[in-house]
């Protein structure tokens, strides 16, 4: 017991180090997500409100993509703690994805009562490149994946515990506070946990029962109330569907079937019907996300994995797939493996009619089931490397590999990242707004860009000058949809058209394709290229 518990404690070490350490300069700026969450905390901690003026939002509407409003509640301690700064506004993330790889340890051995199973998931989870990724930046969906794990975890205690499903539906109905794709996936969890389990969770008294299934109703309440009353607070999901961007192909189709049509074309007629498209796209969507490639060579986004690194080690690929072999035919119980595998499939049904796939942020519910295959195939073939001289002898070489591997991840995205992808992290505005407030006092007018890669510029200004929220909340009275030309104080954010410009007394901080005369100033990205240029002539 006590070698498991240094074991448990020193992958615990590992994991918060990993998720801890240089957290405000890596990444090296934040995004405009991160920035927006952050000044909302500030914005709830000095008025109660949101930037738009709403009280204790549930859902903040910010750049109209009406995202949930937990994690700016749960930024609002370590603003309170560290300031209004990059480091606050991560650590929520980072901590909750700590959290998570000790509930990993408790939940696998919960699901295979085996320590060796339940280490080596949770260590897997600790060196996750795809988990620190999101660990490390405030990320929403890391902290669904926590309150999902946790959900899980307190199910299954539940069953001989009653009174901790009450806690699990709690940490259910959180997910739900916390990112968009929980509105989805939750429901799915709770069936499957019902579907698997139902015989034990029958047995337990219907108090118990009745008492989790009103906490999670009152949770619930407040989002359901949300989404019946305000139309908008589905405008995100409307965005990135695949039926908001099939009209040129439904067009096309439609043209086709009418060809059809008229020449008697019966499979014509089936195949380019709008519901076989719309089908066909789903499918595959669902189908990209066991891409192989994605998952271990190139990723998606930048700003979602590592330069030069899929989303897992490469040295990771054989045993996934032994342990999903070995989970299948080994012995394992019924209804844990049942579990992991439905837990596994149903992950990327909702982001499978949806845009721009695979994603990793709208897929990170996969964890960490990927670490759990990784593991039973680590431990299933243990015995038979031991056992084989051959192998025995290759199994040094290829620790050596997943040692090379682990290396380079840490190179790669501690140092490699910084450097070659600092403009996917619109670096350059906290320096160009210290610049441009030690100036300021000399002009009447501040213009600056909110064009391409400037976009949302306000936010940025908002954060790093901690603009006081009651004064934005007064100075800007936007209505139902999102205006991209904000004001505040002497700043204007809008194009800048340099030959058309009123150019006495107004300062202008924009892209080097917005400003054509001579720049007082120009801030770099880490590479050395032009970011952003100040000037006022």
């Amino acid at each position: 017991m006590k070698k498991i518990n240094f074991l448990l404690v020193f992958i615990i070490f590992i994991a918060s180090a990993l998720r801890l350490w240089q957290l405000g300069n890596v990444p090296p700026s934040p995004d405009w997500d991160e920035a927006a969450l952050a000044y909302n905390a500030y914005s709830i901690i000095e008025t109660g409100k949101d930037e738009y003026g709403k009280f204790l939002p549930v859902v903040l509407r910010s750049f109209d993509d009406y995202k949930p409003a937990l994690y700016t509640y749960l930024a609002v301690p370590s603003i309170l703690a560290f300031d209004v700064n990059t480091f606050s506004v991560r650590l929520p993330s980072a901590i909750f994805g700590v959290l998570t790889v000790l509930a990993t340890y408790f939940l696998v051995f919960e699901l295979f009562k085996r320590k060796d199973l339940a280490l080596l998931s949770s260590f897997l989870l600790a060196i996750s490149p795809w988990h620190i990724q999101f660990s490390r930046v405030a990320f929403e969906t890391n902290v669904g994946v926590a309150f999902n794990v946790f959900a899980i975890l307190f199910f299954l205690k539940g069953l001989k515990r009653p009174w901790l499903l009450s806690v699990s539906t709690i940490c259910m109905t959180l997910g739900i506070y916390v990112y968009q794709s929980e509105k989805a996936f939750v429901p799915l969890l709770a069936l499957v946990l019902f579907f698997v389990f139902r015989k034990e969770l029958f047995s337990v008294k219907r108090i118990y029962l009745g008492v989790a299934i009103i906490t999670g109703c009152i949770f619930i309440f407040p989002m359901f109330l949300n989404i019946v009353t305000d139309k908008n607070v589905l405008l995100r999901a409307k965005g990135v569907s695949i039926f908001t961007y099939q009209t040129a192909v439904l067009e096309d189709s439609l043209e086709k079937k009418n060809d059809d049509i008229k020449s008697g074309n019966l499979a014509g007629e089936i195949l380019h019907n709008r519901r076989v498209i719309y089908s066909t796209d789903i499918i595959s969507g669902y189908l990209s996300h066991f891409d192989l490639n994605w998952l271990f060579i190139k990723g998606d986004l930048i700003r979602h994995h590592a330069p030069g690194m899929g989303l897992m080690y490469l040295w990771e690929l054989p045993f996934l797939l032994i342990g999903i072999y070995f989970l299948l035919f080994g012995n394992f119980p019924k209804k844990s493996k049942l579990f992991i595998f439905l837990w596994f499939l149903i992950t990327p049904i909702p982001a499978s009619a949806t845009i721009e796939l695979p994603h990793a942020v709208r897929t990170m519910n996969f964890l960490p089931t990927f670490q759990i295959f990784v593991a039973i195939g680590l431990v299933s073939i243990y015995k038979f490397f031991l056992k084989n001289k051959i192998f025995k002898s290759l199994t040094f070489f290829y620790l050596l590999f997943a040692i090379f591997n682990f290396l380079y991840y840490l190179n790669q995205y501690f140092v490699q990242q910084n450097y070659f992808h600092s403009d996917f992290w619109q670096y350059g505005y906290k320096q160009a707004v210290e610049k441009v407030e030690k100036i300021q006092d000399k002009y009447k007018k501040i213009v600056v860009s909110n064009q391409q890669p400037l976009d949302k510029s306000h936010m940025f200004f908002l954060f790093y000058m901690k603009y006081s929220p009651e004064k934005y909340q007064h100075e800007n009275n936007l209505g139902s949809g999102y205006d991209y030309t904000h004001k505040f104080g002497k700043y204007e954010f809008r194009p800048i058209e340099w030959d058309k410009e009123d150019k006495k007394d107004v300062l202008f901080v924009g892209s080097p394709k917005d400003i054509k005369g001579g720049a007082l100033d120009t801030i770099n990205y880490i590479n050395g290229t032009p970011a952003i240029v100040i000037a006022d002539r």
